[in-house]
């Protein structure tokens, strides 16, 4: 199978258009926990939300970059549960993909079937 590049790996847009809050659990400030807790803002007693993620104008502090052009993830490896669950809208699994791309003025992601007998696909934005 051959793809063009991911283009959700440099979109960005999810990362500044919603709240990413999880369980306090993830942070390092429990013993199996990954994401870095003094990039994160407690919300509840229970709950914690990556810093930046809270406002009305809200932007991941663990995001650099530019929104839709090179956007990239500074925790990729360790990012919380809802970035790891947070898919790319193929086939309509996610319409909050598309709503936080059109946010910045971005097309959706589709997958193209590039023959109908072949398993090549393209992924265009």
């Amino acid at each position: 199978m051959s793809t063009n590049s991911n283009p959700c790996i440099t979109c960005g847009a999810c990362c500044a258009t919603y709240r990413v809050s999880f369980y306090w659990g993830e942070t390092t400030l429990a013993p199996y926990g990954q994401v870095p807790a003094e990039l994160t803002e407690k919300i509840s007693p229970q709950r914690v939300c990556m810093s930046g993620t809270q406002g009305t104008e809200p932007r991941c502090v663990a995001l650099k970059g530019t929104v839709g052009q090179d956007a990239t993830c500074s925790i990729y490896s360790d990012r919380p549960s809802p970035c790891r669950d947070f898919e790319v809208n193929f086939d309509g699994v996610n319409p909050g993909c598309d709503r936080a791309r059109a946010r910045y003025g971005l097309v959706p992601i589709h997958i193209v079937q590039l023959e109908p007998d072949n398993a090549d696909i393209e992924i265009v934005a």
